[in-house]
């Protein structure tokens, strides 16, 4: 079984930062790890996600491209997100997904909660 540890989370005012981290183990092989966020009555959207193997591809969604930055550590199997310049509608529970050789995961999230 893959287990997670997320961190970082928590309430930070408009325009402020959060680093968010998620360390991964249980698996032999990682193929990629990604953040998603919800809010209630809303789907599960992507933020990032970061290819941990071959070219570590990157992408974003558009709501947070040149805000968010994803970047990982393959030793540690840890996977990061900086949020910089942060909105009220980044407010959201956000998990860590990861994509290995025994298949697809979800961390158990965290709040980032983001008032003026």
């Amino acid at each position: 079984q893959v287990h997670f540890v997320e961190s970082g989370g928590g309430l930070v005012q408009i325009g402020g930062s959060l680093r968010l981290s998620c360390a991964a183990s249980g698996f032999t092989a990682m193929y990629a790890m990604s953040w998603y966020r919800q809010v209630p009555g809303k789907e599960r959207e992507l933020v990032a996600a970061l290819a941990t193997v071959g070219d570590s591809r990157t992408d974003y969604a558009d709501s947070v491209k040149g805000r968010f930055t994803i970047s990982g550590d393959n030793a540690k199997n840890t996977v990061y997100l900086q949020m910089n310049n942060l909105k009220p509608e980044d407010t959201a529970v956000y998990y860590c997904n990861a994509i290995t050789d025994m298949g697809h995961f979800w961390g158990q999230g965290t709040q980032v909660t983001v008032s003026s």
